[in-house]
């Protein structure tokens, strides 16, 4: 298991959770609002809100990386701990959204 330190998330940069995506086979798992996923999002990210995330468990790949992202990175360590505890494969994306646009990382609009 490659995002886990001790049962917490591991918090990984804008640019290791590209590699992990594009190299690894991992999945981006962007947890944020659907307001700021319509605004700005990664090409390719599996959207879904925080707060639907417990009923929908059964999108997330059993075997496959997964990077949790949101705006900053808070919602996203949150999410990323439960996953970890729940034995999923999964890091949290320090600086969100915010630091993915900022690396000059694809993004989509609208």
């Amino acid at each position: 298991m490659t995002g886990q330190t001790d049962g917490v998330a591991k918090q990984i940069s804008v640019l290791e959770a590209a590699r992990l995506v594009e190299e690894q086979g991992g999945v981006l798992l962007d947890v944020r609002e659907p307001d700021e996923w319509s605004y700005v999002r990664a090409p390719g990210a599996l959207h879904i809100p925080m707060r639907e995330l417990s009923t929908s468990t059964d999108l997330l790949p059993a075997q496959a990386p997964i990077a949790c992202i949101c705006h900053v990175g808070a919602r996203s360590a949150i999410v990323a701990d439960a996953l970890v505890g729940a034995g999923y494969d999964a890091v949290n994306v320090a600086g969100g959204m915010d630091a993915w646009e900022s690396a000059g990382l694809p993004v989509e609009r609208g």
